[in-house]
């Protein structure tokens, strides 16, 4: 069988079976390194869910805010609206929208904290004056870290020329270039608004979902790849023989 397999007849298929079951194998660890990060992901997330909730009127070390994703947080402040954006394709029951992004400065501190204070629709997003908040208000909500790039299949927001004016629409949450059209020092993360317990009540619709928290199909794909490995590393050589015979 093995002068078989090196006949000019047989080389190439055997080839590309050998390349084959090493390519599945690969596919299968790698399965199981995703599953190890889903891991270590959940662990992460549930520490935090389970963390008391940060005040961030309080002192806080800034740097620290990043590890701390999906915690909860309160905040008192001013919200500044002339220097709010909108979030593009956000969805609210099954309808299209925006959420808007507004700047809030915290009371007794130099910072400001970006609020994703929930979703518009987009007849509403021609004009956001009824949805401003002057004077001082409290929010609570979870942090949350900001994207430089969006997810698989997203479309990236535009890079600006010199002496553009700053977008007012984005697709995700850049916080490093949204704090170049602002104004004042932002935190690196920004809070997504809570939704009232009693169901939304007016326009904007805070939204904050929580992380599927799961193990996912991880493993099931590793034992896939890992199974197709095996018929065909097993497999060919029982086809070769009939063939041979």
């Amino acid at each position: 069988m093995m002068k078989a397999i090196l006949k000019p007849r047989w080389i190439l298929t055997s080839l590309l079976v050998f390349l084959g079951v090493g390519a599945l194998i690969r596919l299968g660890f790698w399965q199981l390194q995703r599953l190890e990060e889903r891991r270590a992901f959940n662990a992460r997330v549930l520490a935090q869910l389970n963390e008391p909730e940060i005040n961030l009127n309080n002192p806080i070390p800034v740097d620290g805010l990043l590890n701390m994703e999906y915690r909860v947080v309160s905040v008192a402040g001013i919200y500044d609206h002339t220097q709010e954006v909108l979030l593009r394709n956000q969805v609210w029951e099954d309808k299209p929208g925006y959420h808007i992004l507004t700047p809030l400065r915290i009371q007794g501190s130099n910072w400001s904290v970006l609020v994703d204070r929930g979703w518009i629709s987009l007849e509403d997003a021609r004009n956001l004056k009824p949805f401003e908040l002057p004077g001082l208000v409290t929010i609570k909500g979870r942090l949350r870290s900001p994207q430089t790039k969006p997810d698989f299949g997203g479309v990236p927001d535009p890079t600006l020329a010199a002496g553009e004016i700053g977008l007012f629409a984005w697709n995700v949450v850049n916080l490093e270039r949204i704090q170049q059209q602002v104004t004042f020092p932002l935190l690196p993360v920004y809070i997504q608004q809570e939704p009232n317990p009693a169901g939304p009540s007016a326009l904007p619709v805070p939204t904050a979902p929580l992380p599927e928290i799961s193990e996912g199909s991880h493993l099931g794909y590793a034992f896939q790849f890992f199974g197709f490995a095996f018929i065909l590393a097993f497999g060919y050589p029982f086809y070769l023989r009939q063939q041979l015979k």
